[in-house]
């Protein structure tokens, strides 16, 4: 038994002792929640530390492949040369992937089958093939990731299968074939479509290692950067052989330029064989049955002496025409320019002609317009002898009718009423086109025919010309010669017996004053060509053709 006091003191403690256990309990409803927001405070921050390892890792990892990739870029890009790029990616990715065996399959010509074309250790003879309709093959064709493929599939038995080794991981990507033209290695293909390539890399066989993301995030990023480098090699490729084609040709144009050379001499020995040999001879037998006509002989002795100088006519003219051709076609033909008497050209030429139209009882016709010099400068030479040439035509081909020649001025303001479009004349101070119309009333022309009349041993198919003879170069010489005088020709007509116009202009200078002397002179800007050849030199008689005002050869024309 306690006494009263000990019993008052506990009896306080225990009550003092319930009090604080109770405030301790109210206390504890209190601190409970904070507890448990410390605890998922906690929690949260360790999940975010963790999280940011894995991106910091995931950084690194990028970092290490974009390093890695800018490695094997500047190695594969080092070079342009095909083979030197395949087995440069394929060292480089067995070094930094640390694989066991890495290859390439390429297709083959046919485009039927795979064909291996470089290996990594050369663990299996290069060559080997594989058809191309495997489904596997399809599987990595249609993907433009890389694919792992079973170590079983033929894609992979690029290593002998030796040990007892858990088989390894094998991926396989395609390699995009940009640019196959004319780009093969050993049996590549030669298409335009788009083709692949398919690189097949395996990891060692004695580790449990497996791929990793970003490895083959590596490995298709050097894919593409394979493809680009075998397009750009390829691009190399076809430059120099084109380089090479393009040599090749240089020196075959060198060597026929040199044959060209080799012609054009024996060309002008040629014609200065013709010149020296053949005119001389022909010039004396036209002389000499000239005046044999004019002696007394009996009728049939007459018409051997005229069939023999009509002949021998011909045969000069046609000498004449080869030259005038041969002269204009290499560049040594050039006008001679000077002052001279339009006016007399005119009538010149109808002094020359006028005696066959009479045979042929055709009526001749000239208009000269008023406005008209009187004088002009150019080259007479050849103005007359493509007037004569084009008249000449009209009476030739016209058995009955007319034949009008008309000459005029033709004026800047009706220049594109009826000039040919692909005529475009330009006047300049000083110069004027003159104009000459040649109608006839002859046999005609077929639209059919109109392309080769200016065509040089190109005579028409159809109509009365067939039977007319002649070597078929007057209208060639004289395109050459209008062309040549800064103008343009052209022949119309509506068709066969119908009969035809033919018309050209030509460029001459004003004659201001006819006493200057100095319009004599070539000036160097009006020259239209300039050649080697040398066939200046006194000329006899007959060496104008037909455009000469001797009695003779008027008879015999």
């Amino acid at each position: 038994m306690h006494t009263k006091a000990v019993a008052v003191v506990m009896t306080i403690a225990k009550v003092a002792c319930a009090i604080v256990s109770c405030a301790t309990a109210l206390m504890l409803v209190h601190i409970i929640p904070d507890l448990l927001s410390v605890k998922t405070r906690e929690l949260f921050l360790r999940n975010k530390a963790e999280e940011l390892d894995r991106e910091m890792g995931l950084i690194l990892t990028q970092e290490e492949t974009g390093r890695h990739v800018r490695m094997l870029t500047h190695e594969i890009r080092s070079t342009l040369d095909r083979h030197t790029i395949l087995k440069t990616t394929l060292v480089e990715l067995g070094r930094t992937l640390a694989l066991e065996e890495c290859a390439l399959w390429m297709p083959s010509r046919a485009g039927m089958n795979l064909q291996l074309s470089h290996t990594l250790n050369y663990q299996i003879q290069v060559g080997s093939t594989v058809p191309i309709n495997l489904p596997i093959v399809s599987e990595v064709f249609n993907s433009a990731q890389a694919v792992r493929i079973p170590y079983t599939c033929p894609l992979a038995r690029i290593r002998p299968l030796v040990g007892r080794y858990v088989p390894p991981e094998v991926v396989a990507v395609r390699v995009p074939l940009l640019h196959l033209s004319n780009f093969q290695i050993n049996d590549w293909p030669d298409l335009s479509a788009k083709s692949y390539a398919i690189m097949v890399l395996i990891l060692p066989t004695d580790s449990a290692r497996k791929w990793r993301d970003h490895e083959l995030e590596l490995v298709e990023v050097v894919a593409d950067q394979v493809a680009v480098a075998l397009s750009h090699a390829a691009i190399l490729e076809e430059s120099m052989r084109a380089r090479d084609q393009l040599m090749e040709q240089n020196v075959a144009l060198d060597l026929a330029r040199r044959e060209a050379e080799k012609a054009i001499h024996a060309r002008n020995d040629f014609l200065a064989v013709m010149n020296h040999e053949m005119r001389t001879p022909m010039h004396a037998i036209i002389a000499l049955c000239s005046l044999l006509l004019e002696t007394e002989l009996t009728p049939e002795q007459r018409v051997m002496i005229e069939t023999v100088l009509k002949s021998s006519n011909l045969l000069a003219t046609l000498i004449n025409d080869v030259l005038d051709l041969s002269r204009l076609e290499d560049g040594s033909l050039d006008l001679d320019f000077g002052m001279f008497n339009l006016h007399g050209i005119f009538k010149e030429v109808i002094n020359l002609i006028k005696p066959i139209a009479s045979v042929k009882k055709l009526s001749m016709t000239t208009i000269l317009a008023p406005d008209l010099p009187m004088y002009a400068i150019g080259d007479e030479k050849r103005l007359m002898q493509t007037i004569l040439n084009v008249a000449g035509n009209a009476v030739k081909f016209t058995k009955e009718g007319y034949v009008s020649i008309v000459a005029s001025i033709a004026k800047p303001e009706s220049l594109r009423d009826w000039r040919p479009p692909e005529f475009y004349p330009v006047s300049t101070e000083g110069n004027f086109y003159l104009r000459v119309q040649v109608k006839d009333s002859g046999c005609g022309i077929t639209p059919q025919d109109l392309p080769i009349l200016f065509t040089k041993f190109a005579q028409p198919r159809s109509g009365s010309s067939q039977n007319s003879g002649g070597a078929g170069l007057g209208l060639a010489i004289c395109r050459r010669f209008v062309n040549l005088m800064g103008g343009h020709i052209w022949i119309e007509s509506e068709g066969l017996d119908k009969g035809s116009t033919a018309t050209f202009l030509v460029k001459l200078g004003i004659c201001n004053n006819r006493n200057d002397s100095s319009i004599h002179q070539v000036p160097t800007h009006v020259r239209a060509y300039h050649g080697s050849a040398d066939l200046s030199g006194p000329k006899q008689i007959f060496n104008d053709g037909p455009f000469s005002s001797n009695t003779r050869y008027q008879r015999s024309l």
